[in-house]
């Protein structure tokens, strides 16, 4: 008689790597708000980073005229050349950097664009310091690249962000990339030139440092200037900028975004994309296009559209005590330090020991969907998206006001 095996456990069949690997809290948390939501509860849902506004008309005019011309077949792996020539005249219009359509790799989405950068230029054991607070995936894309993710986090006093001393300070023989947003997301904060002139002067000292500016904000910023790392010619070489059309053109779906670098890890981005997705959508390449020679004005009313939810959001939760919010200079979000409310105990005797427990008593409580700090290497902290209408901004900051009374 043959011996009676145990099934294996639950996901022990499943490799370690995907065993460890975090899921996204963005996308955790909005998939509960949607569980809520479709059992009939009214769920205010600013969890997720997207904007609420249509793609413009003229971009989807486009994509129509597109699949009229016969756009169906495979793109070529970096995408289109009339693309990536128009993401060069972008670079050299908005941000005065010269680039040549082989520097430039289209991915499906920036997000692609930042794991290609990873997976091509991080050794198993080597050090990524990570500007904290952070996007939620850049620890995560680390991790599947073998490296070692050092967060590095910003001071409330400092608008959350790094200084060169302290990025300095940090850097060990074993580091190979910083990682960075600006405007930043969860913050808003956005580097000034004098900021950034002072990190680039410490790459320059050490040149075996890359660094991977992530520019997906760039014109969804309140304070004037948007200024590119790369922009400081001595490091130019140095770094990797990735940006996109989800945040600046309202096209998230769309899934389109780009790196510039120079030609060797462009290169190694196109080899790394060949063998997991290859070119992005041909339709989406031709509204990028569209996008691109259309301009910013669609773009720039849509800003000024969030700078005003930014004041009207900033002006409802002062009336929150014990709720210190910096004031963002771009992106659509605001960032409140919550510590004043953790460790406190819920109508239902439940303490909330952590920002995650907190968020998960808002949804239940309040029922609005905001994501943990503990997501962005903020534990102290909540991300509220401004990305909705005023109607919903001013009835969630109630509802959170109310909610966070009773603690």
């Amino acid at each position: 008689m043959l011996p009676i095996v145990p099934p294996p456990a639950a996901t022990s069949f499943l490799s370690e790597r995907i065993n460890t690997m975090q899921e996204s809290q963005t996308i955790a948390m909005a998939k509960k708000a949607r569980a809520l939501a479709a059992q009939g509860v009214d769920v205010i849902n600013l969890s997720f980073g997207e904007p609420d506004f249509q793609t413009p008309q003229y971009i989807k005019d486009a994509a129509k005229q597109a699949l009229d011309e016969g756009y169906t077949f495979y793109t070529p792996v970096p995408g289109y050349l009339d693309l990536r020539q128009a993401i060069c005249d972008k670079f050299q219009r908005d941000n005065k950097l010269d680039y040549q359509p082989n520097q430039i790799v289209v991915s499906t989405g920036a997000k692609q664009s930042l794991a290609n950068v990873v997976l091509s230029l991080v050794n198993p054991g080597e050090e990524v310091i990570v500007l904290a607070p952070y996007w939620v995936s850049y620890e995560e894309m680390v991790k599947l690249a073998e490296g070692v993710p050092v967060p590095l986090v910003g001071r409330l006093e400092n608008d959350y962000k790094v200084t060169a001393a302290e990025l300095e300070a940090a850097i060990t023989p074993r580091t190979k990339l910083i990682m960075y947003s600006s405007p930043c997301n969860p913050t808003g904060s956005v580097f000034s030139r004098e900021e950034l002139g002072e990190i680039a002067a410490v790459l320059a000292r050490h040149p075996q440092v890359f660094a991977l500016a992530d520019e997906i904000y760039e014109y969804i910023n309140f304070v004037g200037e948007h200024v590119s790392l790369a922009q400081f010619s001595e490091i130019k070489d140095q770094v990797i900028t990735v940006n996109g059309f989800s945040k600046g053109y309202a096209m998230t779906g769309w899934r389109l975004g780009y790196l510039a670098a120079r030609p060797e890890i462009a290169s190694a981005c196109e080899k790394m994309q060949s063998q997991v997705t290859s070119g992005a959508c041909s339709i989406a390449q031709r509204a990028g296009l569209a996008a691109l020679q259309g301009g910013r004005d669609s773009a720039d009313e849509m800003v000024a559209a969030y700078h005003r939810r930014r004041d009207l959001v900033l002006d409802l939760l002062k009336e929150v005590p014990n709720l210190p919010t910096p004031t963002p200079s771009g992106a659509f979000y605001v960032f409140p330090d919550v510590s004043a409310y953790l460790g406190r105990t819920a109508p239902d005797g439940l303490t909330l020991a952590t920002s995650d427990d907190l968020a998960m008593f808002l949804l239940n409580d309040a029922h609005v969907a905001t994501v943990a700090g503990t997501a962005f290497g903020a534990p102290q902290c909540l991300r509220i998206s401004t990305a909705a209408s005023d109607e919903k901004l001013i009835e969630a900051c109630e509802r959170i006001k109310g909610s966070l009374a009773k603690l």
